[in-house]
């Protein structure tokens, strides 16, 4: 597919979608006429490579986590710093936090849509 679709299937700028690949984030193909050919796979690589983008972490540890997010699996160990060993550990214990707030959230909502639907059947009955 051509950066257009692409673009369009994950709701990213095409300029963002030429910074990934600058960064070595996403590896699309060239066709004769130099145009970008992306392999389907990248529309998730795309939306994976966005929540770690939104989770905090930098392009350059994005670059050394998206192997394991494949399958099968490829870690590679050589270039994990203790920085960014101390930095990944700092961005899980964001997520959890995140997520314990999510779900409180999520959870109180629930609540309080149970409660409204509770009394509408009440009053309509």
């Amino acid at each position: 597919m051509r950066i257009g679709e692409l673009s369009e299937r994950t709701g990213t700028p095409r300029r963002l979608l030429r910074y990934y690949e600058e960064q070595g984030l996403i590896l699309p193909e060239r066709a004769a006429n130099g145009y970008r050919d992306y392999a389907g796979y990248n529309v998730d690589r795309v939306v994976q490579i966005r929540g770690l983008l939104d989770a905090g972490l930098p392009t350059r540890i994005i670059k050394q986590i998206l192997p394991c997010l494949d399958k099968p699996r490829a870690i590679y160990f050589p270039d994990a710093t203790p920085e960014m060993i101390a930095t990944l550990r700092g961005e899980r214990e964001r997520m959890d936090d995140r997520i314990r707030c999510l779900t409180r959230n999520r959870d109180a909502i629930g609540d309080y849509l149970d409660a409204v639907l509770a009394y509408d059947h009440a009053e309509a009955t």
